[in-house]
C-alpha cells in the first residue's frame, strides 16, 4: 500500500557481494575466517519468481475481473444480493494484493501500480465532492487521480464509513455510488493486467520482468545474491510496516492517543484481515508456497544451507506473527478498529507488535546477513 508514512530504509552496502566470512563462530579458525556456506539459489530463485510472484499476480488479476462484473452487475441489478457479492469480490481480490506485498518492487513500483491500487488514507472529501455532481465518471477522469481510486474508493462506496458497522444495504447506496464503483473496478482491473502483463509478457516495452530474476545478470540484478537480497528485503519491509506502521500507528502510545484515522480497510473491517494476509505473504516467500502448492524451494532453503536452527526459529516466529495478529479479535472477535480502544484488545494489540518486532530483529540481524557469507 501507498501510505503518508515513513518506511524502513534498508541499507546492505556492507555486504561483500563475493562468498566471504560465515557469521556463526563455529565455523570461524583461528585467524578469524571462515569458509561460508554454499547454496545453488537456481530453484528458489525460478519457484518464488513463478509459482509464488508471477502466480500471486495472475490470481489478484483473476479475481479484479471477477470483481469487476460483480460491480457492473450490481448497477444493472441493485439489491442486497448482488450487493453483498460485489462485497464478498471485493475481499476476494484484497487477499493476493496484500499477500504480494511482501514482494512490492519491480513493475508495481516502477509502474505506479502500487498507488493506483492502494492509496491511503481516502480523500473522502474530494470523493463525496464527486458523488454528489451530475458529471459522468469515467476511466479517463478518474485514471490521474490516485486518492480517489482503488481499494479504498471501492471499499467506502461498499461497506460505508465503518464507524458503526460494516454492513451497507442497498437502500443506502445511491446510483451514482454505484455507476462510481462500476468505473473504478474497472480502471482497477486494468492496472492489475498491466501489472501482469509486465511480468509476463513486457517490462516499460522490452523484456518481461520475470526474465530479471531468472537471468540475474542485467541492469536490475548483476547476480543471484542481488535476487535473494531483493526478496529478504522484501520481507523486511511487509513486516515493518505491518508492526511499526499498520498496526502501531493507529495504535498510539497509550489509550488516549488512539488515532482511528489511521486503521487501514476500517470502512470494511477487514483490517486484521489484512494485517494476517500480509505475514501470510512472508511465510509464501520464506516457504516458497502459494496457495497450498509445496515441496518447492523458498528463502527457508537458503537459512537451512547456513544455519538449520535459524530457518527453523524463523519460521516459528512468522506462524507465531499470524497467530497473534489473528487473536488481536479476542473472543468479541472485535475489529481492530474497535479493539485498540479496548483495554484487553490493547495487550493482545501489544502482543503482536512484540512478536513482529522480534520477526524483524530476525530476518535483518540474522537472516538478511548471510548474503555476507553465502559462497554463491
Amino acid at each position: 500500500m501507498l501510505m503518508k508514512k515513513t518506511l524502513l530504509a534498508l541499507t546492505v552496502s556492507a555486504f561483500c557481494l563475493g562468498g566471504c566470512g560465515s557469521s556463526s563462530s563455529d565455523d570461524k579458525d583461528d585467524s578469524g575466517s571462515s569458509s561460508g556456506f554454499e547454496f545453488d539459489a537456481t530453484e528458489l530463485i525460478t519457484n518464488l519468481t513463478n509459482d509464488v510472484i508471477v502466480e500471486g499476480y495472475k490470481t489478484l488479476n483473476t479475481k479484479a475481473e471477477s470483481f469487476s462484473l460483480a460491480a457492473q452487475t450490481l448497477v444493472n441489478t441493485p439489491t442486497d444480493e448482488n450487493l453483498l457479492a460485489a462485497q464478498n469480490a471485493w475481499k476476494a481480490a484484497r487477499k493476493p494484493w496484500e499477500q504480494g506485498e511482501s514482494h512490492i518492487f519491480g513493475p508495481v513500483d516502477a509502474l505506479g501500480i502500487d498507488p493506483h491500487l492502494d492509496s491511503w488514507p481516502l480523500n473522502t472529501s474530494d470523493l463525496q465532492t464527486l458523488l454528489n455532481g451530475s458529471t459522468a465518471f469515467t476511466t479517463e477522469a478518474l485514471a490521474s487521480n490516485d486518492d480517489i481510486q482503488g481499494f479504498h474508493t471501492m471499499e467506502f462506496l461498499l461497506f460505508g464509513d465503518g464507524v458503526a458497522d460494516n454492513e451497507k444495504s442497498i437502500t443506502e447506496m445511491t446510483e451514482r455510488e454505484r455507476e462510481y464503483l462500476a468505473v473504478t473496478a474497472d480502471l482497477f482491473k486494468g492496472y492489475t493486467q498491466d501489472l501482469y502483463d509486465a511480468w509476463v509478457v513486457s517490462f516499460d516495452g522490452g523484456e518481461l520482468y520475470k526474465n530479471e530474476l531468472l537471468t540475474a545478470d542485467n541492469e536490475f540484478y548483476a547476480s543471484k545474491l542481488g535476487v535473494v537480497e531483493e526478496l529478504i528485503n522484501g520481507m523486511i519491509g511487509i513486516v515493518d510496516e505491518v508492526g511499526n506502521g499498520k498496526i502501531a500507528e493507529p495504535f498510539g502510545v497509550d489509550i488516549n492517543s488512539v488515532d482511528t484515522s489511521k486503521v487501514e480497510s476500517q470502512y470494511s473491517w477487514n483490517s486484521l484481515t489484512d494485517f494476517t494476509d500480509n505475514i501470510i505473504g512472508v511465510l509464501n516467500v520464506y516457504r516458497g508456497e502459494f496457495e497450498g502448492s509445496a515441496d518447492k524451494q523458498g528463502i527457508i532453503d537458503f537459512v537451512t544451507a547456513a544455519d538449520a536452527e535459524l530457518a527453523t526459529r524463523v519460521e516459528d516466529e512468522i506462524t507465531t506473527s499470524i497467530a497473534a495478529i489473528i487473536a488481536i479479535a479476542g473472543d468479541d472477535n472485535l475489529p481492530f478498529r474497535q479493539a485498540i480502544s479496548d483495554t484487553e484488545g490493547r495487550v493482545r494489540i501489544q502482543a503482536a507488535i512484540d512478536a513482529l518486532a522480534t520477526l524483524q530483529a530476525s530476518l535483518e540481524n540474522d537472516v538478511l546477513t548471510l548474503l555476507n557469507d553465502w559462497e554463491s
